[in-house]
């Protein structure tokens, strides 16, 4: 199984496992099938069957292969999913990534849920690789955030490992970040890292958001494992990473955009997150054709 998620209990968990990938795909086919599938009960024979092939419509990096197969499997066991593309691999438009042969009804029954998802998927994982390709030859290192589709988080984090990038926390259980409302509700920030050090676990790091140059000083005089530099302008970046002078990881976040993430990664921050990768990716043309 391919690429690890963190949970709220921090045991790496497969984002494929049955156990996490089954209720995401049984939730999904019961919304979009209902009681049945009313229109191909009526117009298709029972024994009828097809082969169908996935193609991709456009340019992009091939996300969700695992997915669609389970689809299939838990649609009815007849139908056979064959790769015909790597998953992770980048397809050209055309590109046939896959060829689906069974039942014809069982096919229909699982074919927009199979879409939404591969397309959704390598959509995220295709956003991805363009921040990382921008990123090749800085130390800077792309994370994503938790601005994702609710329900579906786990796979849109395996989608941008796909694309190269890595996952910030994955739920609010995984690590302490404290971001300005919790701030402004402490009082301070010497106050609210003072709390969370008091409590954290013993492995536990503290990160702290900040968005002025005093913040900085403050967040690192009152012990801060990590400085989250929010909204700072490429100027106010590059005398945050002066004035850190390594003693801490730096992640730069907020309007990390495409046609920023290159001048952002020169100013020497250790990591950027962005929540485009996931918010702004939308759905790759993909499409299912029976042959």
């Amino acid at each position: 199984m391919q690429g690890t998620a963190l949970v709220a209990t921090g045991v790496p968990v497969d984002a494929l496992h049955p156990l996490v990938l089954d209720p995401i795909l049984q939730s999904a086919l019961r919304e979009d099938l209902g009681w049945g599938d009313l229109t191909s009960s009526l117009v298709l024979e029972p024994d009828a069957s097809c082969t169908a092939d996935m193609v991709f419509r456009e340019a992009g990096v091939v996300a969700g292969l695992p997915v669609i197969e389970r689809v299939f499997a838990l649609i009815h066991p007849g139908i056979a999913v064959s790769r015909l593309a790597g998953e992770g691999s980048q397809a050209a438009a055309g590109d046939l990534v896959a060829r689906v042969a069974g039942p014809a009804q069982g096919i229909l029954a699982g074919e927009r849920v199979a879409l939404n998802l591969i397309q959704r998927l390598s959509a995220i994982a295709t956003a991805t690789r363009r921040f990382v390709e921008k990123l090749a030859g800085t130390r800077t290192r792309l994370l994503d955030t938790r601005k994702t589709t609710p329900g579906l988080r786990a796979l849109e984090r395996y989608a941008v490992r796909l694309g190269g990038g890595r996952n910030h926390r994955f739920c609010l259980s995984d690590a302490i970040l404290i971001k300005d409302n919790h701030i402004a509700i402490a009082g301070s920030i010497t106050e609210a890292v003072r709390r969370a050090k008091r409590g954290a676990p013993v492995t536990a790091t503290v990160e702290v958001e900040v968005e002025t140059l005093f913040q900085v000083q403050e967040a690192l005089a009152a012990g801060a494992d990590m400085l989250l530099l929010d909204n700072m302008s490429i100027q106010d970046l590059e005398q945050a990473v002066a004035l850190v002078a390594g003693r801490v990881p730096v992640e730069a976040s907020g309007g990390i955009t495409l046609e920023r993430v290159s001048a952002v990664a020169r100013t020497g921050v250790d990591y950027l997150s962005s929540g485009a990768i996931t918010r702004l990716a939308g759905f790759l043309d993909i499409a299912l054709d029976v042959k």
